[in-house]
């Protein structure tokens, strides 16, 4: 009984102390000294930097010709100067030749031993110019070979000079990171070479670890300060686009400012004749109360969009109102403001009616409305038709009106409502055409892409 009363079930508490040495053992990551991770972060750079794609092709592009120096010399011989360091390159690699068939010791060595001393270097330094990491490897894994059949110490004359040119193009074609590696890799062979394999090239390992260090010094000097322009060059772009940016701001600022005083001002005034107009005809007829008042409404209604335009232009941090854009439910209204307005319009609806996306709404209402202003002002007593047609795929508008009738003068424009037609079209990767009709009217039509998924 007594055993019996001392067990107990087991709790998540039990569980999770039993299982949790086992399980960070398992599972956890012992943690990693910064020498480590140091290490292996090197290690991760060297195969980035020459392991990984070691073959891949990187043909290198001519020189530029907006040099200091290049620049001023006549056209012809500039464009041959393009090519100065692959001609530079193929030359050092024609060097190694005869280098390769006279050894240090003055033998002439044999043609099978001079197509490995020779060529294989040569072709270390040809391969710089399609396949830098290759050539690289090419250059250092040849040279012991070389090494043995020229009957050289660890380094071969041909090697010597081959390696140099290979270690200086490669660095000039990669990053700084890319040429440290190469000069420790070096240093490597030639330390394994000279202690481990017994080659007595410590002579000659000395001089070459220095001229490829300073080398790589230089061109690592170059790839900084070559990065630095472009930074510069960058900050430059940046720092005159924003103050282009910014002219064009202020420039919006003061053409806002000018449009309120202006227009708004002579809207104003139209509002208020209009609206006291009535009182100083005595018995004025109804229809000519309706104008004045149609008159007023468009009035007061054009001042409201022109300040809420203007606020968007002059403030930042301008709130629009929450007032809701035009759409085309609102298109009956539309008709009936241009009809008071004398403009005989027909409207056509052609497919099933469904809502669109408030861009597309808000542009159609926008467009029509542009067009039948344009009939107002330039075809005065010509009928107008518009035609709505909600097709598959989109949105297709019509708006064309005949020519001018009755003794009522065509209003001069100044051409910017095509213009903002256009613009709006082109914003939802829409395409419309406008001209002239041949009964000598004007035709408007667009076509507005909507996606499937779009439309509700």
């Amino acid at each position: 009984m007594g055993t019996t009363a001392s067990v107990r079930p087991l709790t998540l508490a039990d569980v999770t102390e039993t299982q949790s040495p086992g399980a960070h053992s398992a599972h956890d990551t012992p943690s990693r000294s910064p020498e480590y991770r140091l290490a292996v972060g090197a290690l991760r750079g060297l195969r980035h930097d020459l392991l990984d794609n070691p073959m891949e092709y990187r043909l290198l592009r001519p020189m530029r010709t907006d040099g200091p120096i290049v620049r001023r010399l006549p056209a012809r011989i500039r464009n041959q100067v393009r090519w100065l360091p692959h001609a530079l390159i193929a030359f050092l690699a024609f060097l190694t030749l005869p280098i390769a068939y006279t050894t240090d010791s003055g033998r002439f060595v044999d043609e099978l031993v001079f197509l490995i001393t020779g060529f294989v270097p040569a072709t270390a330094v040809l391969l710089t110019l399609v396949r830098p990491r290759a050539a690289f490897w090419l250059s250092l894994g040849s040279t012991p070979f070389v090494a043995v059949l020229a009957g050289s110490d660890a380094w071969a004359p041909s090697s010597f000079l081959a390696h140099i040119v290979v270690v200086t193009v490669v660095a000039l074609r990669t990053r700084p990171r890319t040429a440290a590696w190469m000069w420790v890799l070096t240093a490597a062979y030639a330390v394994f070479a000279t202690v481990f394999l017994g080659y007595g090239g410590g002579s000659v390992a000395g001089p070459l670890l220095f001229i490829t260090a300073m080398t790589l010094l230089v061109t690592t000097t170059l790839h900084v300060r070559r990065e630095a322009r472009q930074e510069v060059t960058a900050q430059q772009t940046v720092t005159a686009h924003e103050r282009s940016r910014r002219t064009l701001l202020e420039e919006r600022t003061t053409i806002a400012r000018e449009l309120h005083d202006v227009v708004a001002h002579h809207m104003s005034v139209v509002a208020i004749q209009a609206e006291a107009a009535p009182y100083r005809v005595e018995n004025p007829p109804p229809e000519l109360e309706k104008a004045f008042a149609t008159i007023r409404e468009n009035a007061v209604a054009a001042l409201t969009e022109l300040r809420r335009v203007l606020g968007v232009v002059r403030a930042e941090d301008y709130e629009a109102p929450e007032a809701p854009q035009p759409t085309l439910a609102d298109l009956d209204g539309l008709l009936a403001n241009v009809r008071d307005a004398g403009l005989t319009v027909d409207r056509t609806v052609v497919g099933a009616v469904r809502e669109l996306p408030q861009g597309v709404e808000l542009s159609a209402y926008r467009i029509i409305q542009e067009a039948l202003s344009n009939a107002l002002r330039h075809a005065p007593g010509a009928p107008a038709k518009v035609e709505v047609s909600y097709v598959l795929g989109g949105l297709a508008l019509r708006v064309v009106n005949g020519a001018a009738r009755g003794l009522v003068k065509p209003s001069p424009g100044a051409g910017h409502g095509i213009t903002g037609m256009r613009e709006r079209v082109t914003m939802l990767n829409g395409e419309m055409t406008a001209g002239p009709t041949e009964d000598g009217g004007y035709e408007v039509t667009a076509f507005i892409p909507v996606p499937r998924e779009e439309a509700q």
